[in-house]
């Protein structure tokens, strides 16, 4: 497969997250305001939640390959803002993962917060690339965080399929409802 063809795939993946996380914010707000968007929510967060730690997990991988795939395969260098989104994402691959597989209720707390962590990066990353002079002397000169070495659709960089990963997994621990609590784990 080319390089062009995995960014399209990763761009893909990229923009269904954002597709479910817009959803979620809208039954999240209408089930408010209407019964019949708060059944279709609860429906929804019964439905995901048994599996949202693993899906948390698998969203948290794939987007670690990725960020492996592009640096590595496709020879696009991490500058200093997407190492940080890396620090950020890739423990959440062992959190969340063995969080499904205990069935942790407290990995929740510590994917969150990585995974919040990790959004504000990406935003942050997101603004220095539309305005560079955001750029400050703490990114490194011969390979500015301001570079777009991906733009899918006219806006899909780097740092906001970072930002769908991220966003996403919030949704999920937001749905997730793990049956063991941490007081039982010890």
């Amino acid at each position: 497969m080319d390089r062009d063809a995995v960014i399209l795939f990763f761009a893909l993946l990229a923009t269904a997250a954002q597709a479910v996380v817009v959803v979620a914010i809208v039954l999240a707000v209408g089930g408010r305001a209407s019964a019949t968007v708060a059944r279709w929510r609860d429906a929804a967060r019964e439905a995901v939640a048994p599996q949202a730690l693993g899906l948390a997990a698998g969203v948290a991988l794939v987007a670690t390959l990725g960020s492996l795939y592009l640096s590595e395969v496709a020879d696009f260098p991490p500058c200093r803002l997407c190492w940080f989104q890396r620090i950020a994402m890739y423990p959440l691959v062992v959190v969340l993962g063995v969080g499904a597989v205990r069935r942790d209720a407290g990995a929740r707390l510590t994917g969150a917060i990585l995974a919040g962590l990790g959004a504000c990066v990406s935003i942050w990353h997101l603004l220095v690339e539309r305005y560079p002079t955001l750029e400050s002397g703490s990114c490194d000169p011969t390979n500015p965080c301001s570079t777009k070495w991906v733009e899918e659709w006219g806006y899909l960089t780097i740092p906001a399929m970072a930002l769908s990963g991220f966003a996403l997994i919030l949704v999920l621990l937001a749905a997730a409802r793990p049956t063991v609590s941490p007081e039982e784990l010890a």
